[in-house]
């Protein structure tokens, strides 16, 4: 039995899976809105989703909330005051918790970004993606490069001094000095952080069934060296492996992820991970928004349960917390999955020893070499 002397910090996901439409690389729970949203009704959903959670995490303060999807930001601010009423009615907030609302170019204006702000989203993460039309369109986007720029610009015009870019390089056909340019219009923009993801074909996705031609390794190799250097230049700290912020705007609710913190999921396919005495559940909800809207707040609702076994404990903590290019404290092991540090020792012997980490009483954390080739090295958990 895993044995717990404080349970860690506590996040909420919410999920939201409607979209204008859907990108042909995305493999997320995102459904085109072929009809109106019924946004009453989905709400009225996820607060009684929420009910049903609560027993797993009586009087446990939530640290943070993203609300993600899909596209959040189709959505009235209305909608968005009453869901963050209803979760301050039925859980303890921090009262410095971040509260994180996903936005598209092409789904908002001034005074929709003005309403989010007002009904108490204090930080914004917008799907930019690229500034390049051609890249644009090959990616099914459903904005252009000005809405990219007026999207990010009435961000600050809201109020919101704490505001995310995403943001992809390793486009079809996209050369490095292409990549590059994204990377510098970004930061002209100012955001307080950025996210700069690689883009991958997943299976389940059209660009899977009809691949484009992507740059090769080496060039997508360059791009990433570069576009780091450039970054580090304008002040963006690289702290995790596609993360980069200024000083103090790090994402506090990604890092919960990263550090193996719990969180609940509510909405349509959403997922969570709850910590309780004796070990850890992951769980999580029906994927399809109707059949989710008929049984949300019913055991139905439950698209599954599995407890965590000690070496999917082991495994997934260090997925998660070599991402962090920083590393962890070495006690952090033990705190959060409730197993002696000893479980793992073999494998970090074997890391240690061809140089992927570097470990004493104090931190663990991948070198240079084993946040290069991190996939080599979490196979080793």
């Amino acid at each position: 039995m895993q044995q717990f002397a404080t349970l860690p910090p506590l996040s909420l996901y919410v999920h939201i899976p409607w979209c204008v439409r859907k990108c042909p690389y995305c493999d997320f729970n995102s459904h085109e809105a072929r009809q109106e949203i019924p946004e009453r009704e989905y709400i009225d959903a996820l607060l009684r989703d929420l009910e049903q959670d609560l027993p797993r995490v009586w009087g446990r303060p939530v640290y943070s909330i993203f609300i993600g999807g899909g596209t959040p930001s189709l959505f009235s601010p209305e909608s968005i005051d009453r869901l963050l009423s209803g979760l301050r009615a039925r859980l303890p907030l921090d009262q410095n918790i971040e509260i994180t609302l996903e936005a598209n170019p092409g789904t908002f204006e001034l005074d929709r970004f003005k309403g989010f702000r007002a009904a108490g989203i204090n930080r914004l993460s917008i799907g930019i993606q690229s500034f390049d039309e051609t890249k644009l369109k090959a990616l099914g986007r459903i904005h252009g490069r000005e809405e990219a720029l007026r999207a990010a610009e009435a961000a600050r015009a809201a109020g919101f001094d704490n505001f995310n870019l995403d943001l992809m390089f390793g486009l079809p056909q996209q050369s490095v000095e292409e990549a590059l340019a994204d990377i510098r219009r970004a930061i002209e923009l100012e955001p307080s952080h950025l996210s700069v993801y690689q883009l991958t074909i997943e299976p389940n996705t059209l660009f899977h069934a009809h691949p484009p031609k992507l740059p090769d390794d080496d060039s997508i190799g360059e791009m990433q060296i570069q576009l780091q250097t450039k970054l580090a230049a304008a002040g963006y700290r690289q702290y995790e492996v596609s993360a980069y912020a200024r000083k103090g705007f790090e994402c506090r609710h990604n890092l919960n992820y990263w550090e193996f913190g719990d969180y609940l999921g509510i909405g349509a396919g959403a997922h969570a991970k709850i910590t309780q005495a004796g070990g850890i559940t992951r769980l999580w909800k029906v994927k399809q928004p109707n059949e989710y809207l008929r049984t949300a707040g019913a055991p139905e609702n439950i698209g599954g349960e599995q407890p965590l076994s000690r070496q999917h404990t082991v495994t997934e903590f260090m997925m998660n917390a070599l991402r962090l290019n920083r590393g962890f404290p070495s006690r952090l092991f033990a705190e959060r999955t409730g197993l002696p540090i000893s479980v793992a020792a073999r494998p970090l012997q074997e890391a240690e020893q061809k140089g992927l980490i570097t470990w004493d009483i104090e931190t663990m954390r991948p070198t240079d070499t084993g946040f290069r080739y991190l996939n080599n090295l979490v196979a080793m958990f």
